[in-house]
């Protein structure tokens, strides 16, 4: 099987990349991370080579920092996603898969608090809806994004994932079959220390006292394991499951609850440090995973990729 991974030194790609060396295939790689994302687009225009598989995972992330400091940087994803979509279409490969974001659902649904109505009734007999403000623990369906109905992505970054969705679906129609993922909070010991999980590692390693942690604390992430996440989009391609589909666990995890696992595993316990004036994103983002299920189980709790990853890391 010949297959290109786009973005393949990115944390997503370099372990498809892994897989795909073990599983025997040919790999073609496009080393597309942020600076040279330009070739992709040169390759895409000139490149008439089909391939059996594409893996499409280059994109300008960056971290939650880039997402709200850089917004244009991050919209060259939209290019990127044009330009290999409309290459799909002259080439025709067998599969593509597409790794769209959680980040392509709408905020109003990733609040602290929700309203929620309930019935009333008045001392007259009569009844009316009362709304209470109660915390948020809503778990993000693949439903909740229709794209005839369009709420409010996460930024830039979002917007350019949900068109990235809208140009799938019309390759898919085309007779080019494109699976679509939705990838939470995914994260692993070689992760860039741009996000929660090895940024957290890190400043463990250091013993760092206090702790800082980017908000107030509460924001919540459902994590899952980059190797559930690899081992996830083989089955569903396996499977042709083409989604969207969310990569999540269903779990919502707190940054105070994620810093109190990986300095109780380091072996000591900080002050924590709120910095409430940085980057945080969304207060709750946490995937609904039952489309996953019927296909695929996560196999690595939080809890047990800690220990590696402070060992990795060291």
């Amino acid at each position: 099987m010949r297959v290109l991974i786009t973005g393949d030194r990115g944390f997503i790609g370099r372990h498809l990349l892994a897989e795909c060396v073990r599983r025997g295939y040919l790999a073609d790689r496009l080393d597309t991370t942020v600076t040279p994302s330009q070739d992709c687009r040169l390759y895409f225009r000139s490149s008439k080579t089909r391939f059996d598989l594409v893996f499409h995972c280059a994109a300008t992330v960056g971290g939650r920092a880039t997402i709200d400091g850089d917004p244009l940087a991050v919209a060259t994803n939209l290019s990127l996603d044009a330009e290999m979509f409309n290459w799909a279409l002259r080439t025709r490969p067998g599969r593509v898969v597409y790794f769209s974001s959680s980040a392509a659902y709408p905020v109003g649904l990733q609040q602290a608090t929700m309203l929620v109505g309930r019935k009333v009734r008045r001392t007259d007999g009569s009844t009316c809806t009362h709304f209470d403000d109660v915390p948020n623990t809503r778990r993000l369906s693949e439903s909740d994004i229709r794209l005839d109905d369009i709420g409010r992505p996460d930024q830039t970054y979002g917007w350019a994932k949900l068109t990235g969705e809208m140009l799938a679906e019309h390759v898919n129609d085309a007779g080019i079959p494109v699976h679509v993922f939705r990838p939470f909070s995914g994260y692993g010991s070689d992760q860039s220390p741009d996000y929660p999980f090895p940024a957290f590692i890190d400043r463990a390693l250091r013993r760092a006292d206090p702790f800082e942690i980017w908000g107030d604390g509460r924001q919540t992430r459902d994590f899952i394991h980059v190797d559930d996440i690899v081992a996830a989009v083989f089955t569903a391609v396996e499977q042709d499951v083409r989604g969207p589909v969310n990569l999540c666990t269903g779990r919502a995890t707190t940054f105070d609850d994620l810093a109190y696992l990986v300095t109780g595993a380091a072996g000591y316990r900080p002050e924590f440090k709120y910095l409430p004036a940085a980057p945080t994103g969304v207060q709750h983002r946490v995937g609904d995973p039952t489309l996953m299920s019927s296909f695929y189980t996560p196999t690595v709790p939080l809890e047990e990729a800690i220990a590696p990853a402070l060992e990795d890391r060291a």
